[in-house]
């Protein structure tokens, strides 16, 4: 047995698979994030290290017995996380989360400090990496930056009170904009432009790699035994561990939180100017590249609470009900959290434009999807334009289970949507596979094979003809807006 843990934003979600693969059991605890002010996205860390003990506590209820012969441990997480830990090991503030964006000028600071960061790193300076709010904390909270000893993600975090060490992988942290992407080092001009030092950062592993063993009070908490723990990855390139997408031109779109089209690649390959992030693989010696939108179905969460809908597949039942022959009246920019690929604008809002006296619900319901499909459509575009080739593209991630979505992703993105089993479970699955091939020191092509196909979705030709035309309008308003924003 293997045990995956996935540090997620909304929550910790824990699962075994078999040695053949198979999910046996799992778990889940739900995390809140914190607001405190425009542009801020935070949550304690403490709470995750609950919300993990909290699911194992569950799996420990059910399956005891799956815990008890678990032989090794894989890590996943939200990348770009910023948890300080003063010398004592204590947290100094809550961590400052992926979709906070509030240091937009230190990312400007950044590269005109270092004026070589995008070749170093492979990306452009966005609010959401880490090595910015840094540059905001020693600005803003200088008595916090002085006693800032070591910066871990949030899943490393999670390691070093699972195992008393400090370590990352490369895919999470070439999230950090500290990481030099192609050499797989930490990248000293980087961290001195941001006044930080490589004893501040956690040793680096390759995401197979094992990078120390559950300590014996955590073990016997969770009926477990000293096992190993590998390295794994950031959330993405975990999700791709998990549906089998480690070979170059594979690709996958994850409908979490946020929305991320990934493809797999056999070399570096940055295209910094389209705001593609170009990251390390979790398997040696592969990268990859993303678009990044900041809210995918966290917008139609958002949607559903905001019109009193009963719950998210209530809406969606509704939208079903609507004619799709025709195109719908509303347009939706979905950037409720601001935007990554392409615009790299944290001051980006969202917008419903086209509204009349009898818009309702499902119109609004239909408005989303598509305009996180539009937003798709987009990072689709800068991935191409960097030269990036994509054979097939599998979908992840809970807005996986809308066959509808699936739908109109695959119209609007002219591409064949692959769904597979595991791809709902996404990182966690992945981590669980990882920590599979770290103990049984298996080729990763023998274990990360894709999930059996559920269902293929095809562009629909009629929704086609008329998503040609509002992809062009959603495009145009972001231009005609963003002054505004």
């Amino acid at each position: 047995m293997y045990l995956g843990i996935d540090l997620g934003t909304s929550g910790v979600k824990v699962v075994i698979l078999s040695e053949r693969g198979e999910l046996v059991a799992q778990a889940s605890s739900p995390l809140n994030v914190s607001r405190p002010k425009p542009l801020w996205s935070e949550q304690d860390p403490t709470h995750w290290w609950q919300a993990t003990n909290n699911a194992i506590a569950h799996i420990k209820a059910m399956h005891p017995e799956h815990l008890a012969d678990v032989k090794a441990v894989g890590l996943s997480g939200q990348m770009h996380g910023a948890t300080l830990l003063d010398a004592n090991n204590q947290i100094i503030r809550p961590a400052i989360l992926w979709n906070d964006g509030r240091s937009a000028a230190e990312c400007e600071n950044i590269e005109q400090r270092e004026p070589k960061s995008r070749e170093i790193t492979g990306n452009i300076a966005m609010p959401g990496f880490t090595a910015p709010k840094l540059v905001w904390l020693e600005k803003h909270e200088p008595e916090n930056f002085a006693r800032v000893a070591k910066v871990l993600l949030p899943k490393d975090y999670l390691r070093l009170l699972m195992t008393g060490d400090f370590a990352s992988d490369m895919s999470d942290s070439a999230g950090t904009l500290w990481l030099d992407v192609e050499k797989r080092s930490w990248s000293e001009k980087m961290l001195h432009a941001t006044n930080m030092r490589v004893a501040q950062m956690p040793k680096l592993y390759e995401g197979t790699e094992v990078t120390g063993h559950l300590l014996a009070d955590v073990a016997e908490s969770w009926g477990m035994a000293q096992v190993p723990v590998v390295a794994g990855a950031g959330d993405n390139a975990a999700g791709a561990a998990g549906i089998g997408v480690i070979n170059p031109h594979q690709a996958f779109l994850s409908l979490g939180t946020s929305g991320v089209y990934f493809v797999a690649n056999p070399s570096f390959q940055p295209n910094p100017a389209g705001a593609v992030h170009a990251f390390c693989h979790c398997i040696p010696d592969t990268w990859h590249q993303m678009s990044v939108i900041l809210s995918a179905a966290s917008c139609l969460t958002w949607v559903t609470e905001l019109t009193g809908a009963e719950n998210e597949a209530a809406l969606l039942s509704e939208v079903a009900e609507l004619d799709f022959s025709k195109p719908g009246s509303v347009i939706f920019l979905p950037y409720l959290s601001g935007e990554r690929t392409p615009h790299n604008d944290p001051n980006a809002k969202g917008v419903f434009f086209g509204l009349g006296l009898n818009t309702n619900r499902a119109e609004l319901g239909r408005a989303v999807l598509e305009g996180v499909a539009f937003a798709f459509a987009d990072g689709q575009q800068v991935l191409k334009d960097a030269g990036t080739q994509i054979d097939e593209v599998s979908v992840i991630g809970g807005g996986a289970r809308s066959a509808l979505w699936g739908k109109i992703l695959a119209s609007v993105l002219d591409m064949t949507l692959t769904y597979r089993d595991g791809g709902e479970v996404g990182p966690a699955f992945g981590a669980a596979r990882l920590a599979q091939i770290g103990h049984s020191k298996v080729p990763a092509s023998d274990i990360c094979l894709p999930g059996k196909v559920k269902q293929t979705i095809a562009p629909d030709s009629q929704m086609q003809s008329y998503y040609i035309g509002q992809y062009e309008k959603f495009k145009q308003l972001y231009q005609a807006l963003k002054g505004q924003f």
